[in-house]
């Protein structure tokens, strides 16, 4: 049997992206997906003729997945909300609810009238006595972005069933509760987001302003490229060694070890909180930096860990894929998560 389409839908600055799947019996099947250049301005402008802009391509985009659903689930960028994983002693939800504010005072640097706070129990410890502590994803996004966003999805005749953030939906996409505790490292366009996964639940995540957009300003700076150019060098050279490689790859390594600094930081803070566990034992690379020939080998080197570019589509076991998403198989990993989440 056949279940609902779902519609995963990744509104980035440089491309929207969309996937449609739905459920047959214990597994996903592929409908349709959909890539479209994102408007200039993007969701940045408050212009109404850039939002009618918008509108008109998130429209178009799910128009050409050709699913006869408009229900859409979407995600708001790491950095344009607040995300923290907090412990608390066990409590009821009726305890939670009341509580919750309070911690959100203490974490969230912004006064909660500005914000929608929504909270998650990813962890609730079966004994109230234990001295194991209830683990809470809380997250906060300005009232007036998640009003943006419905603005215009309203405008493109779109009906929103669920927002969350783009690393929930990357979890949802690559985690099980057999993956062994592992750093997803995510480095979108303009920002890169880590988040740490131990026994299938998330216990750190945050997101730092650097991504793939630095490392092609770095290399059109360093040898005079257009920025245009500078894409393709990344494309095609990545973090090599070798040749021509070898000195595109100096241009991107201060990018590249500002990224490597924070997942030593995750991973100090990991090491530290659980002593008595085991280490993380792998990288999961993400967005489509990931991709760049040899980044991962860049990461494996400096930390000892072994590092793999990510194939989300492995959700999909009895489909030939066309060829497109599997030579780009990193670009879509949020876009899926989010059409999962509807199933």
């Amino acid at each position: 049997m056949i279940f609902n389409k779902s519609i995963g839908l990744d509104i980035g600055l440089i491309k929207i992206k969309a996937v449609s799947l739905s459920k047959q019996n214990n597994g996903f099947i592929l409908d349709a997906f959909q890539v479209m250049s994102t408007p200039s301005k993007g969701m940045l402008s408050e212009s109404p003729l850039d939002e009618a802009e918008m509108a008109q391509s998130l429209k178009k985009t799910v128009e050409n997945l050709k699913v006869n659903s408009k229900n859409v689930n979407i995600a708001l960028a790491d950095s344009q909300v607040y995300t923290k994983v907090i412990e608390m002693p066990v409590l009821s939800d009726k305890e939670l609810s009341l509580a919750i504010y309070w911690e959100a005072e203490r974490h969230i640097p912004v006064t909660l009238s500005e914000i929608t706070l929504v909270w998650n129990v990813l962890k609730r410890p079966l004994k109230s006595t234990s001295e194991e502590q209830m683990q809470i994803l809380m997250v906060g996004a300005p009232t007036t972005l998640v009003n943006k966003y419905q603005k215009i999805l309203q405008m493109a005749g779109l009906n929103l069933n669920s927002i969350e953030t783009e690393t929930l939906a990357i979890v949802r996409a690559l985690v099980s509760s057999s993956l062994p505790p592992t750093i997803i490292v995510s480095i979108g366009a303009v920002n890169t987001s880590l988040a740490i996964i131990k026994d299938g639940v998330l216990v750190l995540t945050y997101s730092i302003q650097v991504g793939g957009n630095a490392i092609s300003r770095a290399i059109e700076t360093d040898f005079g490229l257009t920025l245009s150019q500078s894409e393709e060098y990344k494309k095609i050279y990545g973090f090599s060694k070798e040749g021509v490689g070898k000195q595109i790859g100096k241009s991107e390594e201060p990018i590249l070890a500002t990224i490597l600094l924070e997942i030593k930081k995750a991973l100090a803070f990991y090491s530290q909180k659980y002593k008595d566990d085991s280490r993380v034992q792998q990288i999961l690379l993400s967005g489509e930096t990931a991709r760049l020939p040899g980044i991962n080998l860049f990461f494996a080197e400096k930390l000892g860990i072994e590092t793999v570019v990510v194939n989300p589509w492995k959700i999909i076991t009895n489909q030939k894929l066309p060829a497109e998403l599997l030579s780009n198989t990193t670009d879509y990993t949020i876009a899926l998560g989010l059409a999962m989440r509807g199933l």
